[in-house]
């Protein structure tokens, strides 16, 4: 089986993410993903990271999507 690299892997993170919230627009969830993936960036263990990275960045989106329908 292939290496696929963490770079790739938080692509995938950002299109599975812009493909659930698709009223928020990918240039947000893809800073949003960024940000998650920075507070890993010392982790020794690469191995879980970008499974983190979607878990935090869905639980953002999904509280900018609940601020996002009380505001309108």
């Amino acid at each position: 089986m292939g290496h696929v690299s963490e770079a790739a892997l938080i692509e995938q993170v950002v299109d599975r993410l812009s493909a659930a919230y698709p009223d928020a627009p990918r240039d947000d969830v893809a800073e949003i993903v960024v940000a998650a993936h920075n507070r890993f960036q010392h982790s020794t263990i690469r191995e879980f990271v970008p499974l983190f990275v979607e878990r935090r960045a869905r639980a953002e989106l999904s509280r900018s999507g609940s601020l996002l329908v009380w505001s309108s």
